[in-house]
């Protein structure tokens, strides 16, 4: 089956379309696969689309999906590890500022111009507002911007901080890395916000913390993640 250029032009898309849109994001953020290759995936499965179409299906459907995504709930015990990491847009760099939790799941990230005191307060400040309470501790770098805004932000919780306690959170940057060589780049400190809301929340469904479980459990776990996915996406039979 071919997609034409009608489908952009009208505004109701074949009824193929519903079951496709969500497979592709999928395929897109849950593994290191560059655009052509998940055009050459698909196009194994008999449907002729292109690779700048699965583009725009991420960018727009991408967001909406992610939103309706469950999140993990927080607990008092949390433990967030913070971390930063720099990325070079068009010469610039920039810092994705990034938060998990003692499992591995992503809380939240944000990209920023600034390494400092006001950026590390920034990230904090969302993250309480998006967690709805404090942690129990959190643990970072030696970058002093952290225990600055936290002294301002959340005095009363507790702060470590260690070059080796971060290994956690500087794990975590991996799968972007990856992600970032296979799309030679960035070009725009917004794409880079908007790929990394929907990669994370895609990744934080489809790939379970590590643990010792067999692999059954891992397939069951996976199956729940594509009901979930496909819940999100509406198209649930």
């Amino acid at each position: 089956m071919a997609l034409s250029k009608r489908f952009w032009q009208a505004g109701h898309p074949p009824r193929y379309v519903a079951v496709l849109k969500p497979s592709s994001p999928t395929f897109r953020h849950s593994s290191p696969l560059s655009l052509r290759l998940v055009e050459e995936m698909l196009l194994e499965r008999g449907i002729v689309v292109s690779y700048e179409t699965i583009r725009r299906w991420g960018k727009k459907f991408g967001s909406a999906y992610a939103r309706h995504l469950r999140r993990k709930p927080p607990r008092p015990n949390d433990i967030w590890h913070l971390d930063e990491v720099v990325i070079s847009i068009a010469g610039k760099k920039h810092w994705l500022w990034r938060a998990v939790d003692q499992d591995g799941y992503v809380l939240d990230e944000i990209v920023q111009c600034r390494r400092n005191t006001k950026a590390a307060k920034h990230l904090l400040t969302r993250l309480m507002k998006k967690q709805g309470m404090a942690p129990n501790r959190i643990i970072t770098d030696k970058l002093a911007s952290y225990g600055a805004a936290r002294r301002q932000v959340m005095p009363g919780v507790e702060h470590r901080s260690h070059k080796g306690l971060t290994n956690r959170a500087e794990n975590s940057h991996l799968p972007l890395r990856k992600r970032e060589r296979m799309l030679q780049g960035f070009r725009s400190a917004g794409g880079l916000q908007r790929f990394t809301s929907v990669f994370s929340a895609v990744r934080n469904l489809f790939v379970p913390p590590r643990s010792r479980r067999s692999a059954l459990v891992t397939h069951l776990c996976r199956l729940q993640a594509m009901t979930a996915w496909k819940a999100a996406a509406g198209v649930l039979a």
